[in-house]
């Protein structure tokens, strides 16, 4: 296929160099100059959509998907897909489907789950919003760029179940690295919690597969101190679109709320930023009640 690529940041290199590697024609722009291995360089995000088969973005937020989309709708092709990989507000996400379906195009909202490993190692999740026949063509490159993707129903809906898995996850790590401080205050050897929780009914992911106590569980990025696979900034941003889902649902969530409030503070007030979202557990060790 031919496919234009906007978005050559940590996550979007890589997956449009795992494209061009298995021998798709891409055409890649970032607003930063960025390239991606493979790929051909764009003069502009309109240049890389021209033609195209399926045009894929990978971007900040909401305002910038809604930008960009008005500059790459027009120059695309009738009967091609617009894929946005972005994670950005549920809204955003189902008004830039809307435009493109007017155009005459295929829209999917795809965000990720797997981090820049996964985009690496072409093993990412994609939770995907939209039309069958939109999601029928784009398939193969989601078995390039990926190991699973998953089809939540119409536009808007893998942003939906993005936001959702990931304010269980933000909850969980906080949960997680309480009980790793509460447990090194009474006096109970972390190997010894780790051996209990994980296979008792405290087990969850931030547990058993991204342990944040170094040294103990799989490799993490608590054993190359903290450097982040998924900064707690970006957590911050997860938590922030689940929240203002919620208030537009009007939706209970008092724990997503919490976990908010509290990767805010860890980011903006006490240095989280740049350290991976599990550094919360060098945060709660330090801290008293008080």
């Amino acid at each position: 296929m031919k496919i234009g690529f906007i978005g050559l940041g940590n996550m979007g290199a890589p997956m449009a160099a795992n494209l061009a590697k298995a021998g798709h024609e891409v055409s890649g722009f970032d607003v930063a100059g960025a390239t991606a291995e493979g790929a051909s360089v764009a003069s502009s995000a309109a240049a890389a959509a021209t033609d195209a088969d399926v045009v894929i973005t990978m971007l900040p937020n909401g305002d910038i998907l809604r930008a960009v989309a008005a500059e790459i709708i027009p120059a695309m092709s009738k009967g091609a897909v617009f894929l946005d990989c972005s994670t950005v507000d549920v809204e955003s996400a189902r008004a830039v489907a809307a435009d493109a379906r007017t155009a005459g195009l295929s829209a999917l909202d795809a965000p990720v789950s797997g981090g820049i490993g996964g985009a690496s190692g072409g093993t990412l999740t994609f939770m995907v919003g939209g039309d069958d026949a939109g999601l029928a063509k784009a398939q193969p490159l989601f078995d390039i760029m990926g190991q699973k993707s998953v089809h939540c129903g119409p536009s808007g809906n893998g942003q939906a179940a993005k936001i959702c898995n990931n304010m269980i996850l933000g909850v969980t790590m906080i949960a997680t690295c309480e009980a790793f401080a509460l447990a090194d205050k009474l006096g109970l050897d972390r190997q010894a919690m780790f051996d209990v929780v994980s296979t008792s009914s405290g087990y969850s992911w931030s547990m058993n597969a991204y342990c944040p106590a170094p040294g103990i569980g799989p490799q993490s990025p608590a054993d190359n101190d903290y450097k982040p696979g998924f900064a707690a900034e970006l957590m911050l941003k997860d938590l922030g679109l689940a929240q203002s889902a919620a208030e537009s649902a009007d939706a209970d969530t008092p724990m997503g709320a919490a976990a908010l409030a509290l990767y805010r503070q860890f980011v903006e007030d006490e240095n989280g930023r740049g350290r991976d979202f599990s550094a919360m557990l060098p945060r709660f060790e330090t801290r008293g009640r008080g």
